[in-house]
């Protein structure tokens, strides 16, 4: 602060504000000029910022000052954590962690189904500034190969399952010097590891530049693509799903996506920074959640559309209470207005259509609970709508040059928000074919109509969503090709009732070859995660192709 200092004694007799400074003379204006431009410069120094801003980490310590005997997190077996435990346990866990050597910027992977331990090790690395890399415990160990690889973490937390999965992956990678398993015969490893630990809070090191995220998603060319995230865009999707989902402090709520996915890890962290209350199951399955359901308890859930469809088929789910539950949001995958129908007469309660582009851009766009009360209304035609944009986010329908398009004209989707990402872990090229101008676009194309309200036409990238999963067909199509029968392949999406998606694998055989869908299917299932394996198989005597060689997709889909 010296230099505002010195610049306020040496103003301290300025001339009057309405008597204009002369040529060469500094007057009470200049001073003030300088005086902000030596306290901006202040202002923007990282020491100051830290103090300024609220981190994520600080989420849970202040809940628990809040609600310290509220339950956080009620588990599967009906027990439960309240925010004080938690923290407590958190703050173990950082120290642990601190001890080891492990800090800001180190990167702390996670390959395990969901857990409160799971949730501990991500607010661990939020509160010591570490950045946290969710794998998807589908990946074979070839992709884990891939994306440890290049994300070189010096930590790796997993279950016990996946312990023989996971076998010398500490000696083949030299940046992991730390390897924990959750649970299993010395499941006291985690258990000891935490409580080596002290419970006092860490200071607080990370500002909304830093980077506290590192999340792997298929790339169109082959290779994962890293997503960097920052706190920034982590805490504006939080906020976001706080505003949009129409949260309350007395809620219990239920997410069913996995904690891997950003859709998974912010719900949770968003009751934690709101103060209310999550169930946590390993996995989504009916039978683990029609007995919660059955208590009438929860008051809000995150389905996929293929998990809602799984419920309905369950013959007892329209039999059930849900007096408690106000409103089910749902995303990541289409939904056919005759499930969403259905769904909304069994469940009875609100309905919110959540559409985004999670990974790299958060929530984009949002069909209300009054939205879905007008379209039972009478207004039917809003069900197949993706609502209008979200909390805190500018939104364009724009052309290959970005230009915006007329409303009722198919346009991309390109948002502002601080919910992007700073870009893909080096990959320039990539990064910056994702922004233009600014402005971000995932390739979803969609019309607005009169009334500001969007319809998807497709994506521009082919990519498929199964089930909530995204899906890139050239990663499949590599794999394919590897086959020494197999000549030409391409991958497409077709429409599933019960998967929103399902994936279809065209193939030219070479001459003197044969070779079955069954082969195709165990070569596929070798190497690719069990929701990438193609459900469908069309061997064909040759593909449509352009006058360069392309593969005409557009012609298989009309097929």
């Amino acid at each position: 602060m010296d230099r505002p200092l010195t610049v306020l004694v040496q103003c301290s007799n300025p001339r009057p504000a309405a008597r204009p400074a002369r040529a060469g003379k500094p007057g009470y204006v200049r001073c003030v000029d300088i005086f902000l431009d030596s306290a901006r410069s202040y202002l923007a120094t990282p020491a100051l910022a830290a103090r300024l801003q609220v981190s994520l980490g600080e989420a849970l310590p202040l809940s628990a000052a809040r609600h310290p005997d509220k339950p956080c997190f009620v588990l599967a077996d009906g027990s439960q954590l309240s925010f004080a435990e938690v923290n407590a346990r958190v703050n173990r866990l950082a120290s642990a962690l601190a001890a080891y050597g492990i800090g800001k910027g180190d990167r702390i992977a996670v390959f395990a189904l969901d857990s409160h331990r799971y949730l501990e090790v991500v607010m661990a690395a939020l509160k010591l500034g570490a950045v946290y890399v969710p794998l998807n415990y589908r990946l074979t160990r070839p992709e884990i190969d891939v994306l440890v690889g290049r994300a070189e973490p010096v930590a790796l937390f997993h279950d016990e399952r996946y312990r023989e999965l996971l076998d010398g992956i500490d000696d083949q990678f030299a940046s992991i010097t730390l390897r924990v398993a959750f649970d299993g015969d010395d499941a006291a490893c985690y258990e000891r590891f935490l409580a080596a630990g002290h419970d006092s809070e860490p200071p607080v090191v990370s500002v909304d530049s830093d980077t506290i995220g590192l999340a792997f998603t298929s790339g169109t060319t082959g290779l994962p693509k890293g997503v960097v995230q920052s706190q920034r865009m982590m805490k504006a999707i939080i906020t976001g799903q706080i505003a949009d989902y129409d949260f309350r402090t007395d809620d219990f709520r239920y997410v069913a996506a996995p904690t891997f996915h950003i859709t998974g890890v912010c719900g949770l962290l968003a009751g934690v920074w709101y103060g209310s209350t999550s169930l946590i199951l390993p996995q989504f399955s009916p039978g683990a959640l029609i007995p919660v359901l059955r208590q009438d308890t929860l008051t809000g859930m995150f389905l996929v559309p293929t998990m809602m469809s799984m419920l309905l088929q369950r013959a007892e789910v329209p039999q059930l209470p849900f007096s408690r539950l106000r409103v089910i949001y749902y995303g990541g995958a289409p939904m056919s207005p005759a499930l969403l129908r259905r769904a909304m007469n069994v469940f009875g309660c609100g309905f919110i259509n959540a559409f985004g582009a999670g990974t790299e851009a958060g929530l984009q766009a949002v069909l209300t609970v009054a939205d879905h009360q007008r379209a039972l209304d009478g207004e039917t035609e809003l069900l197949g709508s993706i609502g209008k944009p979200a909390h805190g986010v500018s939104m364009r329908l724009v052309d290959e040059d970005m230009n915006d398009v007329p409303a009722g004209t198919v346009g991309e989707i390109a948002t502002r928000s601080d919910m992007l990402m700073d870009g893909y872990l080096d990959m320039p090229e990539e990064t910056a074919r994702a922004f233009r101008d600014g402005w971000f676009r995932a390739g979803d194309l969609a019309r607005l109509d009169a009334n500001g309200y969007l319809y998807l036409h497709g994506r521009k990238k082919d990519m498929i969503i199964r089930g909530g999963e995204n899906i890139y067909p050239v990663e499949i199509e590599t794999v394919l090709a590897e086959h020494p029968a197999v000549q030409q392949a391409a991958v497409i999406g077709v429409p599933d009732e019960h998967w929103g998606e399902i994936v279809r694998a065209f193939v030219t055989i070479r001459e003197r070859n044969d070779v079955t869908a069954d082969e195709l299917r165990a070569h596929c299932a070798g190497r690719l995660a069990k929701y990438k394996v193609p459900a469908d198989f069309r061997i064909a005597d040759s593909l449509p192709t352009n006058a360069s060689g392309k593969i005409l997709k557009r012609e298989l889909r009309q097929a």
